[in-house]
């Protein structure tokens, strides 16, 4: 995954799954900020996206690997 320039408009929506999947990789782990490039408000914002999507089933807690 490339480095995104930080944009202060960037909202994460726990229904967005195909936004919330680039953020994950392979093993089905959040993306740090240093590879993701976000601030530290807008990664605090991915995770808990994140987390609401996995309880209610919209995305897997685990690759299916």
């Amino acid at each position: 995954m490339k480095k995104y320039k930080n944009d202060p408009n960037l909202y994460f929506d726990y229904r967005d799954t195909k936004t919330l999947q680039r953020y994950i990789d392979s093993y089905g782990r959040i993306e740090p900020v240093a590879k993701t490039g976000l601030s530290s408000k807008q990664q605090r914002q991915l995770a808990t996206a994140v987390k609401r999507a996995r309880h209610l089933a919209l995305l897997p807690f685990v690759s299916n690997n």
